[in-house]
């Protein structure tokens, strides 16, 4: 099977996949290969954290037309899978010399299946972009053409809990990726500082607790398929929430605009996450430390692309913040304004690329010092 990520996940993922317990697992870009049962399918789809998609290959071939294609997809048997009263859709992505248009390789085997069911039938299943019973994927990569079920349906980043949004929210995947990269293990305080409609809140805290990361969604793709177990699925949930663990630290969230703090209140309530998370309205720049010992801060401050901010003043603040008022934390923060960085006035101890949708950013940490370790700190300015 494959599991589908953003850029810079790919390791992360692997290693998900591995605890997981899957076999095979191989790295590739934007995802990672791996086997695994049925069963297996369905523990990705619930407990992966980083993964978009869990897509099944079904049949591969050489495509270097598009006859090869036709014959390709009409080589597989979809009474298999889809019963001609039902619905599917078709997306296709292409990386090749002989095709340069995904809507014509998606059309093309979408007319393939179609003309299979009506020489075996007389009719055929309808096509539903919304609500599709089933979505079959396509992917060209030069000569090679893969077949795959989603097994996901809607993208896995879709966790069930978030029913309000701020203005720039951040995906939920890539806030699971964040947090996981920055080595959060639910060992210590948690804080978003700015923290908007709360989406690193709650998945900090998932992570904490070891709650499954779509635990609250309400359905996955495999649910409309015809080998669909009920039970066997219900034996893999009830499996993964034996492993759930208390957590005995905090989880706080900071944001200055009270419909933000609103809008995270709703959605930690959604998630059933309130007895381990606390919001309130607050400007983290008038803040300090409220807990003893060792604090991990993870945020998604505006970049100034999309929300007004004085970037030079905001990013300077930032940095004074942390450093007047946050002894003994590690603070991690993901910017798209990668020149604005200048203005920390520290120097971050790890910066890495990633991608917010297509905007490139980078994920930067800070390590603040308590007592005689205040003078590792290195002022750029």
């Amino acid at each position: 099977m494959i599991a589908k990520t953003f850029f810079g996940f790919e390791e992360v993922l692997a290693k998900e996949l591995q605890l997981l317990g899957a076999m095979d697992v191989q790295q590739g870009t934007r995802m990672v290969s791996f086997r695994g049962d049925k069963g297996f399918m369905y523990k990705a789809n619930m407990a992966l954290r980083t993964a978009l998609k869990i897509l099944k290959p079904i049949t591969q071939f050489a495509v270097y037309n598009e006859a090869n294609l036709y014959k390709g997809v009409q080589s597989i048997n979809w009474d298999e899978y889809l019963d001609v009263h039902q619905s599917f859709v078709v997306n296709a992505t292409v990386f090749s010399d002989h095709f340069n248009n995904s809507q014509f390789v998606a059309l093309k085997t979408k007319d393939a299946i179609v003309d299979q069911f009506r020489n075996k039938h007389g009719k055929r299943p309808n096509i539903d972009k919304d609500f599709p019973d089933l979505k079959i994927n396509v992917h060209i990569q030069r000569d090679f053409c893969t077949i795959s079920l989603d097994s996901s349906g809607e993208s896995l980043h879709h966790r069930g809990y978030k029913t309000a949004t701020n203005m720039a929210p951040i995906n939920e995947v890539l806030a699971a990726g964040m947090l996981l990269m920055s080595g959060w293990d639910g060992r210590t305080h948690f804080m978003d500082p700015m923290c908007g409609s709360g989406t690193l809140l709650i998945e900090a805290a998932m992570i904490a607790c070891n709650i499954p990361s779509n635990i609250n969604r309400k359905e996955f793709g495999f649910e409309r398929w015809k080998d669909w177990d009920a039970d066997l699925f219900d034996k893999i949930e009830e499996s993964l929430l034996k492993k759930v663990r208390e957590f005995h630290y905090t989880i706080k969230g900071y944001d200055k605009a009270p419909s933000a703090v609103i809008k995270a209140k709703d959605n930690v309530k959604n998630a059933n996450l309130e007895e381990y998370i606390t919001v309130k309205q607050f400007n983290f720049f008038d803040s300090s430390k409220e807990t003893e010992g060792p604090l991990h801060m993870v945020f998604n401050p505006p970049y100034g692309e999309r929300l007004d901010v004085g970037v030079e003043r905001f990013y300077r603040e930032i940095g004074d913040t942390l450093k007047q008022g946050y002894p003994g934390t590690e603070a991690w923060f993901i910017t798209a304004n990668i020149e604005a960085l200048k203005f920390v006035g520290l120097r971050p101890s790890r910066k890495i690329q990633l991608y917010n949708g297509k905007l490139e950013t980078r994920f930067v940490k800070y390590e603040l010092y308590e007592g005689s370790k205040k003078g590792k700190y290195i002022n750029q300015n």
